[in-house]
């Protein structure tokens, strides 16, 4: 595995001037995601597949171990509060279990057999996606989840840092950033995590993008939680809607602050029918607001 190897280049690297050390650290994050030019098409191809299987009750199920395990759940846990994506259709299988998000859970990533319960306890049938994330591309308790999800009918997305793995044989669909080997020899919290974390952010967000839960490069289904996340909402409904702050201010408030909600009722369509339009186009702004331009 080219993510094993020992680079000469470092061999004595706690030798090294700090900020010589820091300079060959930054230079490796900087190639880690130069890795990832090669695979945008890939990215786009399981982005799209994913929003077309998710639909209107596909859940996103994200499994991995150790570093990889914990950089898919920080992933999955922003679509919620970025892009609104429910809770419920959100699974996290972490090899050890949630306790391993903080604390390494020795020989956890080797138990096939709790990937494979997990995967049945959480009913994974063909309304769902299964992102499987390992370095190496072949860490057991990954492998096995991503076998038994497809088994299951899911469609199932690897994330590896070494071509030809197993991991990546056994997806429907394989991202594959070559980062090679570390600074710190197997050291993949460093370059592999950064190219890891850098295709997850890419491969959430383009399915949100397919789901129609951006609007003109705004976040337009994310929970408004702060008074920060407010003010970029008032914006928001101006901007859209064209409208003043007042009649953004009205329209949030009528709207429970709910964004696209409160910008089709800036438009003047009263608050049960925009709740209607919104429903009958699966929360997608753009399709509503399409709809509703008069016809030449």
């Amino acid at each position: 595995m080219t993510t094993e190897t020992l680079d000469p280049r470092y061999l004595d690297l706690d030798l090294w001037p700090t900020e010589l050390a820091v300079q060959a650290m930054l230079e490796g994050q900087m190639s880690a995601i130069a890795a990832l030019h090669s695979q945008t098409a890939a990215i786009a191809r399981a982005a799209d597949a994913a929003a077309t299987r998710l639909g209107q009750i596909g859940r996103l199920i994200f499994a991995g171990a150790g570093t990889s395990g914990r950089l898919a759940v920080q992933d999955g846990t922003e679509l919620h509060p970025t892009f609104g994506w429910p809770m419920e259709r959100l699974v996290f299988l972490m090899a050890g279990g949630v306790g391993a998000l903080t604390e390494a859970q020795e020989g956890a990533e080797d138990d096939e057999d709790a990937a494979r319960a997990d995967i049945d306890a959480h009913r994974v049938g063909r309304s769902d996606v299964v992102i499987g994330v390992a370095a190496s591309g072949r860490t057991p308790f990954t492998v096995a989840a991503i076998e038994h999800a497809r088994a299951a009918g899911a469609l199932t997305i690897a994330i590896a840092n070494n071509p030809d793995s197993i991991l990546v044989d056994r997806a429907e669909h394989a991202v594959v950033a070559a980062t090679g080997s570390e600074v710190l020899a197997g050291s993949t919290r460093m370059k592999a995590g950064t190219a890891q974390k850098a295709v997850l952010n890419l491969l959430s967000t383009a399915i949100m993008l397919r789901l129609g839960l951006v609007y003109r490069g705004r976040m337009v289904a994310m929970r408004i939680s702060n008074a920060k996340l407010l003010h970029r909402a008032h914006r928001m409904v101006q901007d859209i809607a064209g409208v003043d702050a007042d009649m953004a201010e009205h329209a949030l408030n009528e709207a429970d602050n709910d964004i696209r909600l409160a910008v089709v009722i800036a438009t003047g369509i009263p608050a049960s029918q925009a709740a209607a339009l919104l429903d009958a186009h699966h929360g997608n702004l753009r399709d509503v607001l399409q709809g509703m331009r008069p016809r030449s």
